[in-house]
């Protein structure tokens, strides 16, 4: 005689399965969705992160900015991290209070500037934690910015004062007294031509 039935044995080992599925799935996310190893590389990006190579081409033939510059602006505004978000406020200097801003994901972009993103490509189940979506808006937006203040696609350090500004603020020249964020752009435009160097070289 059994000490368990037969039916409760298969109900637990079904559960079982079901439960160990669930965990890959989580761990394989966690996975894909950690910085890469080497965020210094270009072609060492790619290689661990082989689908962001595919998003990143999908992006520049959609858009027109090229893979690197896309690339050393979301190295920039998050190291290439999922769920970034800016610092907190701190209330009487210590208590860590509200975030500066909306700002979230790969991109760093605002809830206001996501949604009209979203509307615009009808791209209305995008999450800013996709690395997928987030390279797309960093075309989109990129593309805009030439379009309206004729900054060239190719123009890593205006396109980023732009994107960091806003395209009003870029137009207005709120850049203009901010020595440390034309220091950040010029960051980001030494980053974009080390890895279109890189790029190159890619097997």
């Amino acid at each position: 005689m059994d000490l368990i039935p037969k039916k409760i044995l298969k109900t637990t080992y079904v559960t079982s399965k079901s439960l160990l599925i669930i965990l890959s799935c989580v761990l394989l996310a966690s996975c894909n969705r950690k910085v890469p190893d080497n965020v210094n590389n270009l072609c060492d990006i790619f290689s661990e992160k082989k689908r962001w190579h595919k998003h990143a081409k999908t992006s520049t033939q959609k858009w027109g900015t090229p893979i690197h510059v896309q690339m050393a602006i979301l190295s920039q505004e998050s190291g290439f991290k999922y769920d970034a978000k800016p610092g907190r406020k701190k209330l009487l200097g210590f208590i860590p209070w509200t975030r500066k801003s909306s700002a979230y994901g790969y991109a760093q972009v605002l809830d206001e500037t996501w949604d009209e993103y979203a509307k615009d490509t009808k791209n209305w189940g995008a999450d800013r934690d996709s690395f997928k979506d987030s390279i797309d808006f960093v075309g989109w937006y990129t593309y805009n910015t030439q379009k309206i203040t004729k900054v060239s696609k190719w123009d890593a350090y205006n396109q980023y004062l732009a994107y960091h500004e806003g395209r009003g603020g870029y137009m207005k020249k709120t850049y203009a007294n901010k020595k440390w964020l034309k220091d950040v752009a010029r960051k980001v435009d030494n980053n974009a031509k080390k890895f279109s160097a890189q790029l190159k070289t890619c097997k």
